[in-house]
């Protein structure tokens, strides 16, 4: 049974440690948990009882094409109008509670590993009507339109339900949990789950051109971020630049899990 990590907030006492895992570099940042405090969150317009976590955003000269949050939905919160940009398109998945998710007047209803893709002009509402409150990350991304491709359509699903694809080579180790096939030209980003058991390893340094988010789970690990090795764990955030170098090691004791973004399937802009 996933135990996903959701932050609470609060605030530090004044005698804890001033030292601390964050780190913001020209490659790559750590956001550590302990930095998902209440004086760091933010609010939205048209939503109600309702805070968030920025975890990143486009920023220019390093990752440039997607946001994401981590909202906190009050019992009774939520929007009529959540998305405000109709070129936005965007991924929930649930770490905590329950809430409804209605896509052009059918409502699902959503709980912890609740996945939901919403295109670029959908029609969607959300409402906490459960009784605590409920924690989902929200990926954003401007959606790129091709001529001669359908956009995709909205789907909601949850990962108990999407069968795990293992790596080759690995004897079941390492497994990636794909919402969407990477066939599918239709979708320009993918956010999928991936896992580690333990002593499981990227065992080299991938270089790419993908962006990548990367918010902890489940677990702890050592992983490679540009030249330096930087211990993670549950509740911790990734956010790597373009083509800056990655591996991992799940050292143990349990799996180690981490909800993955990136941008694929188009061409390279070139103005």
């Amino acid at each position: 049974m996933p135990d996903y990590y959701a932050p609470t907030g609060g605030h530090p006492p004044q005698t804890q440690l001033l030292t601390d895992r964050a780190v913001f570099t020209e490659a790559y940042a750590v956001i550590p948990k302990g930095t998902m405090r209440d004086i760091v969150t933010s609010f939205l317009p048209f939503w109600t009882l309702t805070r968030l976590w920025v975890l990143s955003r486009p920023l220019s000269g390093f990752a440039e094409t997607f946001s994401q949050y981590i909202m906190e939905v009050q019992p009774g919160g939520g929007s009529q109008t959540p998305e405000t940009d109709p070129e936005a398109q965007g991924v929930l998945f649930v770490v905590s509670g329950t809430m409804t998710l209605s896509i052009e007047g059918t409502n699902h209803e959503m709980a912890e590993g609740g996945y939901a893709y919403l295109p670029a002009g959908c029609d969607w509402q959300l409402e906490n009507t459960g009784n605590e409150p409920v924690r989902f990350h929200w990926v954003r991304k401007a959606y790129e339109a091709v001529p001669g491709l359908d956009a995709p359509e909205p789907f909601v699903t949850n990962e108990k339900r999407v069968a795990p694809k293992v790596m080759p080579g690995t004897d079941g180790k390492w497994a990636t949990t794909r919402f969407v096939e990477p066939e599918d030209l239709r979708h320009d980003m993918h956010v999928n789950i991936v896992t580690f058991e333990p002593g499981a390893v990227i065992p080299f340094a991938e270089t790419h051109v993908m962006e990548h988010g990367l918010y902890v789970l489940e677990g702890k690990a050592v992983y490679r971020l540009n030249q330096d090795w930087v211990e993670v764990e549950a509740g911790d955030y990734m956010w790597l630049r373009a083509f800056c170098p990655q591996a991992c090691y799940a050292g143990g004791p349990g799996r180690f899990r981490y909800l993955l973004y990136k941008d694929v399937n188009r061409h390279m802009k070139l103005r």
